[in-house]
């Protein structure tokens, strides 16, 4: 279940009704977190959470103030829903049970994927492959969990954004192949490899991304090692 970027002003203004959909919106999240599972269900309740606390703290709905996701049509539309229900009393209090129960739900179940986050981090080792070069925007991580043999190599890019006020890292990822880590496979005989099949990267920056714990793949390890990786690269 998605919850649009308008969920808690849009239909009909009550609060069993939206606390009906917000509950259930949460429980599928929590269920994946149950698994291990934390994306893109924590990115997606900590925005809704932030635009709750946006419409709560300022009351006025304007676009610089609302999500950058939202297009000009959609963040008109919630000016005038904002306008609408400041001239009805029972409206705007309605509203504000709505945003005040959910911003205390959401909290609950972020702080409940930020233990697993955390939990997750505490069981990775991020270590260099050779001698690093300078030039670490561009390399490949090479990630092995578990008692499994098997060593996944990716290749990363990392991107810059800008906002408003501040620049941003972010670390772009894609599976380039996997071998089988033994004495014949060794993190240093696998960069020499990718060295040869891509020889665009003559010296590349090479990780090792070890966790000694099994958690999901796409949804868990591989989101929290970009992350993990880019303070690493940051810190050098």
């Amino acid at each position: 279940m998605r919850l649009s970027e308008t969920w808690f002003a849009e239909g009909y203004i009550d609060f069993e009704l939206q606390k009906y959909r917000l509950l259930a919106y949460l429980k599928e999240v929590n269920q994946c977190f149950s698994e291990a599972k934390l994306y893109p269900q924590l990115s997606d309740v900590i925005f809704h959470y932030n635009n709750l606390v946006s419409f709560r703290d300022h009351k006025k709905l304007i676009q610089e103030q609302f999500p950058r996701r939202l297009d000009r049509l959609d963040a008109e539309k919630l000016e005038l829903v904002y306008r609408r229900m400041l001239e009805d009393s029972e409206i705007m209090q309605e509203m504000e049970d709505i945003t005040s129960y959910a911003i205390g739900q959401m909290k609950e179940t972020i702080d409940s994927g930020t233990e697993i986050y955390e939990h997750v981090e505490q069981h990775l080792r991020i270590d260099p492959v050779g001698i690093l070069p300078l030039y670490r925007r561009e390399g490949y991580v090479l990630l092995r969990y578990g008692n499994h043999s098997e060593v996944r190599a990716y290749r990363y890019t990392v991107t810059l954004f800008e906002h408003q006020f501040a620049r941003y890292k972010g670390l772009k990822m894609g599976y380039f192949d996997s071998w089988q880590n033994s004495i014949a496979d060794t993190y240093e005989m696998i960069k020499r490899e990718l060295i040869r099949r891509q020889p665009e990267l003559p010296n590349p920056a090479v990780y090792a991304v070890e966790s000694e714990m099994i958690f999901p793949v796409d949804e868990t390890l591989l989101p929290v090692t970009r992350r993990l990786l880019v303070r690493y690269i940051q810190a050098d």
